[in-house]
C-alpha cells in the first residue's frame, strides 16, 4: 500500500486525475471500476478535462455498486451519478458501460449477470474506491464474514444515512455491489479518502490489522494498492 498525503482538495483532485490518465492510457481496451460519491467527484471532474490523453473510445466502466429499489433515473441513484460526471461527459456508450439495474426483479439474476459481465470483460484495471464512515468497501459492510462476489447487501445504519439517499423517504435496505474478491482482483486500486469526517476511519484504518469488520482493510492485502487521504 503506497499512502500519500494532500494538502488541499485542489491537489488531491489533480493528483487522482493523473493516476486514472496513467492507469487507463496507453491500452486497447481499459476496465474502471466507479465508485461514486464526494470523495472521488472532483477527481472525475479533473479527468474528464483530460480525457484526451486517454482513448475512451475503448475504455469500459463497470458500476462499483448500486441502491436497491430506487428508480433507475433517482437523482440519488448511483446509476445517476455516473451518468453526470463519466458516461456523458467521456461520451461513453452503453455497450461499454456495464450496470446493475436497480429495479431488477431478479436480485439473483441481476447478480449473476453483472459477475458473468465481469468475468466477460475483466479483470478490472482500476478500481476507484471510497471508505464509508463504518469502514465499508461499496456495499461490503462490517459482518463476521465477508462475500467474495456480486452479491445484494444488507445495507447498515450508517450506508442508509449516505448524503446520496437524504432526500429519499423510504431509506433503501439493501444495496448491489461487487463483492471484496471482485475488487481484489483488480490490476490497480485507488482509494480516496477525503474530509475531516473521515479521519476517525482512516486512522483506524492506517493500523493495517486486517477485519471482516473494517472491510476496507482488506486493501492492505493488495500488491498494487494505492491510497490518497486529504485531510480538508
Amino acid at each position: 500500500m503506497q499512502i500519500s498525503n494532500f494538502n488541499t482538495v485542489e491537489e488531491l483532485n489533480n493528483a487522482g486525475a493523473e493516476f486514472m490518465v496513467r492507469h487507463l492510457s496507453g491500452k486497447k481496451h481499459s476496465l474502471l471500476c466507479a465508485a461514486t460519491g464526494s470523495s472521488v467527484t472532483g477527481i472525475y471532474e479533473t479527468f474528464v478535462k483530460r480525457k484526451a490523453k486517454v482513448d475512451t473510445a475503448s475504455l469500459k466502466i463497470i458500476k462499483l455498486d448500486e441502491w436497491a429499489a430506487l428508480p433507475m433515473d433517482h437523482a440519488g441513484t448511483c446509476e445517476y451519478y455516473i451518468k453526470q460526471h463519466l458516461l456523458q461527459p467521456l461520451s461513453i456508450t452503453e455497450s461499454h458501460y456495464i450496470s446493475f439495474n436497480s429495479q431488477a426483479v431478479d436480485t439473483d439474476a441481476e447478480c449473476k449477470r453483472i459477475a458473468a459481465e465481469l468475468k466477460a470483460n475483466g479483470p478490472i484495471d482500476l478500481c476507484m474506491l471510497g471508505i464509508g464512515l463504518n469502514g465499508h468497501i461499496a456495499f461490503n459492510e462490517p459482518a463476521n464474514q465477508l462475500q467474495p462476489g456480486v452479491h445484494l447487501s444488507k445495507l447498515s445504519a450508517a450506508s442508509m444515512l449516505h448524503l446520496m439517499v437524504k432526500d429519499v423517504a423510504e431509506k433503501p435496505q439493501y444495496g448491489y455491489t461487487l463483492g471484496m474478491a471482485d475488487i481484489l482482483q483488480a490490476k490497480t486500486i485507488l482509494l480516496v479518502v477525503q474530509g475531516k469526517h473521515k479521519k476517525e476511519i482512516f486512522e483506524q484504518w492506517l493500523t493495517g490489522k486486517i477485519s471482516t469488520q473494517l472491510p476496507a482493510s482488506f486493501l492492505w492485502l493488495h500488491n498494487n494498492a494505492y491510497c490518497y487521504y486529504c485531510e480538508n
